[in-house]
């Protein structure tokens, strides 16, 4: 059964522990390119690296390009109850937690592909 993850350290931390964290990496840049908006994250960025500029493309699209944002939860399919759950009166944490939905939704698809293949 798909361990859901707490936050987003412990589900980066069980990406690592799984040996999966480069396919995570993988299927972020991805999905980011089917919307759109290369972000070609490269394959030696750190956890903590990757969570920080994660959190600050969120941050701009949400900002600048809300009509791209929206199209880029579509494609990673990102749960539009989830979405719906948030407070969006600070952004900065708004993109914070959409950025933890996103990488729950791309840690998802590789740990299901990576157990049921």
């Amino acid at each position: 059964m798909f361990p859901i993850p707490e936050n987003t350290d412990f589900l980066l931390a069980d990406a690592e522990k799984e040996n999966l964290y480069l396919s995570l990496i993988e299927q972020i840049n991805k999905d980011f390119n089917l919307a759109n908006e290369g972000i070609d994250f490269p394959l030696s960025i750190s956890p903590e690296e990757l969570k920080i500029q994660l959190h600050e493309k969120i941050y701009r699209m949400i900002q600048y390009k809300f009509a791209e944002y929206l199209n880029l939860l579509y494609i990673i399919d990102v749960p539009e109850n989830e979405i719906k759950q948030l407070d969006g009166s600070d952004l900065v944490i708004l993109a914070e937690q959409v950025a933890f939905l996103i990488l729950k939704r791309e840690w998802q698809k590789v740990w299901f592909r990576n157990h049921y293949r």
